[in-house]
């Protein structure tokens, strides 16, 4: 089997975690073991208030470096403590922020050590308000929080739900996921920005009768990672989705399309739009000529279901290209390169990205992926066993040598 590949924006990144005085301090914990998980370097503050919800001892045994909390330290004075950790930074998240150190940061104020690294570095800061819902929704902390937002802080919003002191509305810790994808984000070389990019996923259903379908394997990771992707370079991102259970990926738009002929009217609505159109759907090939109303009973004698074909979602586009960038995904078990070619010329694409399903950790279900590129110029690349991620930040570097090549 092929050596699988992997890469990490995070990994070997300094990043300082700011932790402030809320009930929620405690799920900054999972944070850190997610950060050194990933290898990155992580340097904890603490404000004295956020002492009182988890100890520093905690923290120094999740990140394995000594955790700072007063700016009149000593030992860490003798370097200037705020300095240095500003300066040392590749990224500083605080989280969770509350009112008190998001005003304080807002209006300059640098009375503790953290609000003196916030003042002193020239590292990308990235602040997760966590609080009560009044108090998030308060005008006065809004006008802070867009003041941040003005002056190039990456603000995450708090999730929804019911909150420790008993309201339930906007003010939770928001989820992991979304705050390792904005960190991510903020390490992504932006260089889709302004380009608008639509991505196909999932599989489509095919009714035979109100309860019964023919769909397939697919669960959207590929098409979900190469969304994901696409927003993390700085593209404006519109992700037409088939059946899936994969959380939708942050800041990207999505519209569901439940079968072949929903994804078709759904890509050709959006055809205008797009710049570069990603299709990674598994789109069903037939459906049935008749649906059934209801449900067909059980029954002794055979039941011939007579199928007819789906429109060629691919195809279409490549009949209304108009300078759009077009790559195509194709499962094959033989013939890869051969039919991976044939479908290029014969769709109009620019890329097709062909899986071997038939290979050990390829194709549906699995988070990984065995490829080859297949371009408009004739070359093949074969590509080792990597992560569906890893497989999307190569798509789009294809893309942009695609670009440049046609000189989009």
């Amino acid at each position: 089997m092929s050596k699988r590949v992997n890469m990490s924006r995070i990994s070997g990144k300094n990043i300082v975690l700011g932790v402030t005085g809320g009930i929620a301090a405690y799920k900054s914990c999972e944070l850190v073991r997610r950060l050194v998980k990933e290898e990155a370097t992580v340097r904890v503050i603490m404000t004295k208030n956020a002492a009182e919800f988890v100890t520093p001892l905690t923290f120094q045994a999740l990140s394995l470096n000594r955790v700072a909390t007063e700016i009149y330290d000593i030992e860490w004075e003798s370097e200037i403590g705020h300095i240095s950790l500003a300066d040392n930074a590749d990224l500083i998240i605080v989280a969770p922020a509350t009112a008190t150190f998001i005003g304080k940061a807002a209006a300059g104020i640098a009375d503790n050590l953290l609000n003196a690294v916030i003042l002193a570095t020239k590292s990308p800061v990235i602040v997760c308000p966590v609080m009560n819902v009044n108090m998030y929704n308060n005008p006065a902390v809004q006008e802070n929080i867009e003041g941040l937002h003005r002056r190039g802080f990456v603000i995450v919003e708090p999730g929804e739900g019911e909150l420790a002191c008993g309201w339930e509305g906007k003010g939770r810790y928001p989820e992991l996921g979304v705050i390792i994808q904005e960190i991510e984000r903020v390490f992504s070389r932006k260089d889709f920005t302004g380009k608008r990019v639509m991505v196909t996923a999932g599989a489509t259903r095919e009714y035979i009768d109100s309860v019964r379908f023919i769909s397939n394997p697919s669960t959207g990771k590929m098409g979900y990672a190469l969304a994901k992707e696409a927003w993390l370079r700085g593209a404006d991102v519109l992700l037409i989705s088939g059946k899936t259970d994969v959380s939708p990926p942050t800041g990207v738009d999505i519209v569901n399309a439940l079968t072949a002929s929903d994804m078709y009217q759904e890509v050709m609505d959006h055809l205008d739009w797009a710049d570069i159109i990603v299709k990674a759907a598994a789109v069903g090939d037939f459906t049935p000529s008749n649906i059934i109303q209801g449900k067909i009973k059980k029954s002794k004698k055979d039941l011939t279901l007579t199928l007819k074909p789906t429109k060629d979602i691919l195809l279409e586009i490549g009949k209304r290209k108009d300078g759009k960038i077009i790559v195509g995904f194709a499962a094959e078990c033989e013939n890869i390169i051969e039919n991976s070619k044939e479908k290029l010329k014969g769709k109009n694409a620019d890329l097709i990205v062909a899986n071997d399903i038939s290979k050990a950790g390829s194709g549906f279900g699995q988070d990984t992926n065995a490829a080859y590129f297949v371009d408009r110029s004739g070359k093949v690349e074969e590509l080792p066993l990597m992560s569906k991620s890893d497989l999307a930040n190569r798509v789009f570097d294809k893309i942009l040598e695609i670009r440049a090549n046609i000189g989009s």
